[in-house]
């Protein structure tokens, strides 16, 4: 019988959009060493059928209840994709938006942490000021609705306030005041040191209580 193959490291970033998440993704896989593959939001909204987009990436609001049951089983396929790839020895990194606030609670964090039960993966807050995520939607050309009352979208105040809820983290980066490649080489430097993260565990084990 064949030795058993070594899992591949998994790496999960979670924050906002604009938040900075895509640059580490591709500053992790241009400077660590192995192959890293990109399993992130993005990649599965690209395959989703326009009638039901922003299918995975659905924001914070309950805004598309007529999709939103499928939500939970796109993260269980994205998730279960990267365990996969994950059990072939593949390293993967995953952009994400993780919240809580549909129309009812779907859990989606504390389940997707269950499915990942066993597997090294680090989980890492990627933290952006609100003004800073203004500047970059209006640079990028990204349109929302403001007013002089309200300079800041709903959409984007509810995605600042909901998308690190509960908190649990096993590192967390501020891309106002670091590079992508500083955030890497912080993320690079805590595997190093600290081989065995724990914040997957404890969530998994809020899904079973």
């Amino acid at each position: 019988m064949g030795q058993a193959k070594k899992l591949g490291q998994i790496i999960i970033l979670n924050g906002a959009p604009r938040s900075g998440k895509s640059s580490i993704v591709l500053a992790i896989q241009e400077t660590f060493d192995g192959l890293w593959m990109n399993l992130g939001v993005d990649r599965f909204m690209q395959m989703t059928p326009a009638q039901y987009l922003p299918g995975i990436g659905l924001r914070p609001g309950g805004e598309r209840q007529d999709i939103e049951p499928l939500v939970p089983i796109l993260y269980s396929a994205m998730y279960e994709s990267i365990a996969a790839h994950s059990r072939l020895g593949l390293n993967v990194v995953v952009d994400v938006g993780h919240h809580n606030a549909y129309a009812i609670k779907r859990n989606i964090l504390t389940d997707s942490a269950r499915r990942l039960k066993g597997f090294p993966v680090l989980f890492v807050g990627v933290r952006c000021p609100i003004e800073i995520i203004m500047e970059r939607r209006q640079n990028t050309g990204w349109k929302l609705v403001s007013t002089a009352d309200s300079p800041v979208p709903n959409p984007v105040e509810l995605w600042q306030r909901e998308v690190h809820i509960p908190g649990i983290y096993d590192l967390e980066v501020d891309t106002s005041l670091l590079s992508p490649a500083a955030c890497a080489e912080i993320i690079h430097q805590h595997l190093v040191n600290i081989p065995t993260p724990s914040a997957f565990q404890r969530l998994a084990a809020l899904s079973d209580n």
